[in-house]
């Protein structure tokens, strides 16, 4: 599968360079609620590696952060014009709306992904910043994030059976439900609801209901598929989605260590 085709299907990523806390703390935050694949970068040697490893990501770049405006400049053009990087897709954010420099920045660099003054309205941010990623189809095809999780990662699952609890662990979660496998094959049967299931996703514990909706060999593994109910609250998922945050993150920064 080519580079473009990945990205259509699996969505693209999006890094945040040098952000201020309430675009970190706030904005990204919200718009991981909203399904999208979103990272937090403050070295200007990884960003340049990670649209490298990554090409047809989104990068925004908070030009009032950690950087004079010459630095900036010079830093987004030459992702522009290196070849294993001019794929990015590049957007400004500021923190005053001074007319100047927008059309300073404007004028000098190919902004695909616009100018976005962010102040103290972290909910306007994130709905113009939701558009602005909607229309370069930064999700892709896809509707949710579906993380594959490492064998050592504590992220489990208890099922209720016979009036005792039968651990497994997840292999892969998304907001919508996830797969698993238990030490011992437990005979689960197809559209069986479990009402008190427990999710383990490292220090947070996660009651919910699911439903099995398949399972599949997998070497000498029986895997399960479960999907959660529509009764599973809000915030329950909520948590699933800053989970898969935080894991991917950790996963990027080990990468570009």
């Amino acid at each position: 599968m080519s580079e473009n085709s990945k990205n259509d299907f699996l969505g693209k990523k999006i890094f945040f360079l040098h952000p201020s806390a309430l675009v970190q703390n706030q904005v990204i935050s919200e718009l991981a609620q909203e399904e999208f694949e979103v990272y937090v970068i403050k070295d200007d040697n990884k960003i340049r590696q990670a649209l490298k490893n990554y090409p047809d990501s989104i990068l925004f770049a908070s030009i009032n952060e950690a950087m004079k405006e010459g630095a900036w400049v010079e830093l987004i053009q030459s992702i522009q014009k290196k070849s294993e990087t001019a794929s990015t897709s590049i957007g400004i954010i500021a923190s005053s709306n001074d007319d100047n420099t927008k059309r300073k920045y404007m004028e000098l660099l190919k902004l695909t992904c616009g100018y976005t003054v962010v102040k103290s309205d972290a909910s306007a941010a994130t709905k113009q910043l939701s558009t602005i990623l909607n229309g370069v189809n930064a999700k892709g095809r896809r509707k949710y994030i579906r993380m594959l999780i490492d064998k050592e990662t504590n992220t489990t699952v208890n099922l209720p059976m016979n009036g005792t609890y039968i651990n497994g662990s997840i292999k892969d979660i998304s907001v919508v439900g996830f797969s698993c496998v238990f030490p011992e094959d437990p005979g689960l049967k197809k559209n069986s609801l479990f009402g008190d299931m427990q999710l383990r996703l490292q220090s947070q514990l996660i009651k919910a209901e699911g439903i099995i909706f398949g399972s599949r060999l997998d070497g000498t593994e029986q895997v399960y598929v479960i999907l959660l109910s529509q009764r599973v609250e809000p915030s329950a998922r909520a948590k699933i989605r800053k989970y898969i945050q935080n894991y991917l993150q950790h996963k990027m920064d080990e990468e570009l260590k």
